[in-house]
């Protein structure tokens, strides 16, 4: 079994659990809107089933699809909305960087936009 994520223009609208050949079969429908995702790929390395450990898999379209991400063909990836208006698209992983990284520790942190930082929770 994999992960497909139907991609109507650019969008995607849901992301199922199926056989390859039920996809290429037609089964749900026009089988070009069908693309593969890994649940395990993240920023664009692949990790062990249910951990953050990297492995020695292939990462696969740079993210995981969600509902409401973009498929960009030309990169071959899944890319989540925008988070905030100041964070930049990372070309090597195809995700949001904020301007300002996040803090290396234990604490929670949740991003202020309106003054750029980072503020512990």
């Amino acid at each position: 079994m994999a992960h497909f994520a139907k991609v109507v223009d650019g969008v995607v609208e849901t992301v199922i659990v199926a056989e390859e050949d039920f996809i290429d079969a037609g089964a749900m429908g026009d089988s070009s809107l069908w693309i593969q995702t890994s649940y395990n790929t993240h920023r664009g390395v692949h990790y062990a089933p249910n951990s953050r450990t990297p492995d020695n898999g292939i990462p696969l379209r740079k993210n995981y699809a969600g509902i409401g991400y973009t498929y960009d063909a030309e990169r071959d990836a899944f890319i989540c909305p925008q988070p905030y208006p100041s964070w930049t698209l990372n070309e090597d992983t195809c995700d949001w960087d904020p301007p300002v990284p996040h803090p290396d520790d234990e604490d929670s942190y949740i991003w202020d936009e309106e003054n750029q930082q980072w503020n512990k929770q």
